[in-house]
């Protein structure tokens, strides 16, 4: 066999596209959403399909075997392999063609979903099957998993929506297929025509989500058209690789109409579900009441069915066939897109049982037909229990599929034999009551070794044969469908070391909800890859580089590794994750903890001393009263370790505590009690006019202001530049200058806020006065509201624009915000996304081109279109300087002076 570093060599040879061999990309493509991994010699990002046409073709001729990865979301394990991924996500993801008379495209594979159904939509069409990732998930994955969603119930699969194939195999050999023998590979109609009566008989399972093994064979039966395309989709990248595919659209409703079902179990529910397909819904989806972690105005019952109808009127006769408890009929767009959120979320809130451990993929997808799925729920949560497992099952329940992440203990020799005996009896019982094992993802690792349980070995044996026929060296992704690995064999906990920092970076599974690139409202993961589109600077990619360095087999460097401190690097620590990721990945905390160990014992970078010690830099030069002089410094000289495309901010001549110091005593206590105002670093030496509007605005709603008599500090800025000794070093004195905690404790900078919040308690976990602390902050409208209800701000009735905190986003929450806003009469939404300077980032060197794309994506954008007249608005001093750097003649402002102003 050639070895890897020839291979390598040989392909960057031939190839137009990225070759990249080494450990970072390696590490990169290990694992998929599923609870396997795999190491792969290298990754190849081919340009076109005469590239994947060369590629296959050397890697046979080296005998390396080859796996086609899309968006990575597979939760099986079918996108990870020992030999060369080829990431079709780089180059081949290109909308080639539309035509909307014949409601068709022409995409490459490795296209995102949401950008097909973007470009038809204004065609009044959109591509059929939806699975929840449709963000991110690319149509070559769609296709090789025969993806289904949530409207499947009336448009289908994706086999049932692919017209066209273009397939390159093992080898480089290029295939087109459609309907007929023409572009079959050799062999495969005597294969066929020789086992007639297997494919009629022996793949008799006649619901429409028998997606388990190669389901699509009996689609080249001669009374099904000879459907080669069709039988390809699902084939989980074992028979070739899909280059170019000829789609079907389906038209949009002009204006659907949800229902939503309350029943008094899940049960019920399921058992109601089949009844409602004679009203020919676009949707059946059902969850309990176990998904549903807060009030989400769903009507009363214990578990509900979402129906999507087509219109009103069709809706209308719905509700007066349902046998419901309680229903509720949605028509307005806002409405109901906030209840489907509520379902989309249930991917996410699945991953975390309510006490927070962790519950994995495994037994995502399988499916029963729908008559059988309240039986089959009854059973399974039965079967759930015996095992002492937890899960809470969810899904396309008009199909009979169901969701379900269960917390299998994957670590611990019992708990993966307790894993295996437990697929065992859950197969059976699929099985039984006459399902598939993958009703939606396929089969992967998680399920190919139990296909035999669902299949006879005449159809085991014509799926081996229909795999050789297509590969007959066994190149494409083997170890997957045919001849496959057990399924407790390369899970992706068994390398990690037993550690509390492992247990989290294991957290992430893969969804890659990072990886969207859509303009999200308020949300905010993650702003380095939507500036890059480069995995490693994903969530995703920081926490599977962050698992390979534990592992220790790909990145070899541990807590010292290049590979991962360049993919940090560009994390701006905007915690978006931490409230965006499905299960809370918190990059940002990572980062902090892998810093503090890289530099161990070192001298850091010149940066990590300027930003990391800011407040302890600001406080001598104010003692010194050298402020005029610090000032006229930093515009004349480059500081060294800072990024020379940005000024530095202004001192403040006086600083907020001297300014409260001179200003006299507070006046009479006032009885709805005293606020404390902490003095942090920001409000304190570079925008005291922050404060001294939050004083004066306090005061007018009837509160008293207090203000630390002794010098206190959040330690964000060590903590961000991973200096953890001397955070907590910063952050006891502070508990100590501070001392009891009595009432509330406002924060005006909500990047310190949340340092309070989050990392206070989380940095000295064993001190009682960290957690009260935490208790105690609250932002400047939660102060308003929790302490001076009855007080009504002046109305300043104009619109406003700027951004709100990532922070804010991530931990706090603006929902206060946005109810004192709207009392004030500050109308219009502000940006999500980042501002892009977070803190030290932007003035770091190496940091300047991204910091300035992740505010053109939102936020300048959201400028440049105010009205004239429209306040600019934004409560982070990061926010406020990108602002004044990047957008000539907007001046932002904290709520606070908005409102003081109008006073």
């Amino acid at each position: 066999m050639t070895s890897p570093g020839e291979l390598e060599r040989t392909l960057r040879a031939n190839l137009r596209g990225e070759v990249d061999f080494g450990a970072a990309a390696r590490a990169l493509a290990t694992m998929d959403a599923s609870n396997y991994r795999r190491v792969p010699v290298g990754v190849v990002a081919p340009r076109d399909a005469d590239d994947v046409a060369a590629a296959l073709a050397l890697c046979a001729e080296a005998g390396v075997p080859v796996v086609p990865r899309g968006g990575g979301t597979s939760i099986a394990g079918q996108a990870t392999g020992t030999g060369v991924v080829l990431d079709l996500t780089r180059h081949m993801d290109a909308l080639l063609a539309v035509d909307p008379a014949a409601r068709t495209a022409v995409v490459q594979p490795g296209l995102v979903l949401d950008r097909l159904r973007d470009a038809v939509r204004p065609h009044g069409l959109t591509f059929g099957p939806d699975p929840s990732t449709h963000s991110r998930c690319t149509l070559g994955g769609m296709i090789g998993n025969n993806a289904c969603g949530a409207h499947s119930v009336a448009w289908g699969t994706t086999a049932d929506n692919v017209a066209e194939l273009a397939v390159t195999a093992y080898g480089g050999t290029a295939h087109r297929l459609a309907r007929g023998w023409a572009g079959a590979p050799a062999g495969l109609r005597e294969l066929v025509e020789g086992n007639l009566a297997v494919l009629r008989t022996g793949m008799a399972h006649g619901f429409s989500r028998r997606i388990s093994g190669y389901g699509g064979l009996d689609a080249l039966l001669p009374e099904r058209g000879t459907g080669l395309a069709r039988a390809f989709c699902g084939s989980e990248g074992t028979l070739g690789v899909v280059t170019e595919a000829v789609v079907r659209l389906v038209e949009l409703p002009a204006a659907p109409v949800l229902v939503v079902l309350g029943y008094a179990d899940e049960g019920a529910a399921a058992d109601a579900a089949a009844g409602l397909l004679p009203h020919r819904p676009l949707t059946v989806e059902g969850m309990a009441e176990d998904l549903v972690r807060a009030p989400a105005g769903l009507p009363r019952g214990g578990a509900w069915l979402f129906v999507e109808m087509p219109d009103e009127g069709a809706a209308r006769a719905l509700l007066r066939g349902a046998d419901a408890l309680d229903a509720a009929l949605v028509t307005d767009p806002a409405g109901q897109r906030a209840l489907w959120r509520l379902r989309e979320d249930a991917a996410g809130t699945a991953t975390r049982m309510p006490d927070g451990t962790m519950a994995w993929p495994g037994w995502e997808d399988c499916a029963v037909p729908p008559a059988r799925l309240g039986a089959y729920l009854r059973e399974f949560r039965a079967l759930l229990a015996a095992y002492g497992l937890r899960g809470s099952p969810y899904g396309h329940f008009g199909e009979g599929c169901v969701h379900v992440r269960i917390d299998f203990d994957l670590v611990t020799r019992e708990g993966v034999a307790r894993f295996r005996t437990f697929s065992e009896e859950l197969a059976d019982l699929v099985v039984a009551h006459g399902g598939s094992l993958s009703g939606e993802h396929g089969d992967g690792q998680a399920r190919a070794e139990l296909l035999p349980r669902m299949y006879g070995p005449e159809v085991i044996a014509l799926f081996a044969a229909y795999k050789d026929v297509w590969d007959p060296a066994g190149g494409m992704n083997p170890g997957i469908l045919v001849r496959p690995a057990r399924l407790d064999e390369n899970l992706r906990f068994a390398v990690l070391p037993r550690t509390p920092f492992a247990g989290e970076v294991a957290t992430c599974v893969g969804v890659a909800k990072c990886r969207s690139t859509e303009v999200r409202g308020a949300g905010v993961m993650c702003p380095s890859y939507r500036a890059t589109g480069e995995e490693r600077h994903s969530t995703r990619g920081r926490a599977r580089l962050l698992h390979e360095m534990l592992a220790g087999e790909t990145i070899t460097g541990g807590w010292r590794s290049p590979e991962v401190a360049e993919a940090l690097d560009l994390c701006l620590a905007c915690k978006g994750c931490r409230s965006d990721c499905p299960v809370g990945v918190d990059v940002a905390a990572y980062k902090a903890e892998f810093l503090h160990r890289h530099w161990a014992g070192r001298l850091r970078p010149a940066s990590h001393y300027l930003l990391g010690g800011l407040p302890d830099w600001l406080r001598v030069i104010t003692a010194l009263r050298a402020t005029r002089a610090a000032n006229a410094a930093a515009r004349r000289i480059p500081l060294p370790g800072l990024a020379r495309e940005r000024a530095l901010p202004p001192l403040a001549p006086v600083p907020f505590t001297r300014w409260w110091r001179g200003r006299g005593p507070a006046g009479t206590p006032s009885p709805a009690g005293t606020v404390t105002l902490w003095p942090d670093t920001f409000s304190e030496y570079l925008a005291p006019e922050a404060g001294r509007a939050a004083v004066r605005v306090l005061e007018a709603a009837g509160l008293a202001v207090a203000v630390p008599a002794r010098r206190v500090c959040c330690a964000l800025t060590y903590v961000s530049t991973g200096r953890l000794d001397r955070a907590r070093t910063v952050l006891r004195r502070t508990l100590d200058a501070v001392g009891e905690v009595r009432g509330p404790v406002l924060v005006l900078e909500p990047s310190c806020a949340a340092a309070l919040r989050t990392d206070l308690p989380a940095l000295l976990p064993d001190d009682p006065r960290a957690h009260r602390l935490a208790a105690a902050v609250r932002t400047f409208a939660e102060t308003l509201e929790e302490y001076a209800p009855h007080w009504s701000p002046p109305r300043l009735d104009r619109p406003v624009a700027g951004q709100t905190h990532c922070h804010q986003h991530a931990v706090l929450g603006d929902a206060a915000d946005r109810r004192l806003r709207e009392r004030a009469g500050l109308s219009g939404e502000l940006s999500g996304g980042c501002c892009g300077l977070a803190g030290n980032f932007g003035f770091e060197p190496g940091h300047h081109a991204v910091s300035v794309a992740c505010a053109q994506e939102q936020l300048l954008p959201s400028l440049r279109a105010a009205a004239p007249g429209t306040a600019v608005l934004a409560d982070g001093f990061s926010c406020r300087t990108q602002i004044a750097q990047l957008s000539a003649g907007h001046r932002a402002r904290h709520l606070a002076e908005l409102l003081a102003e109008a006073l």
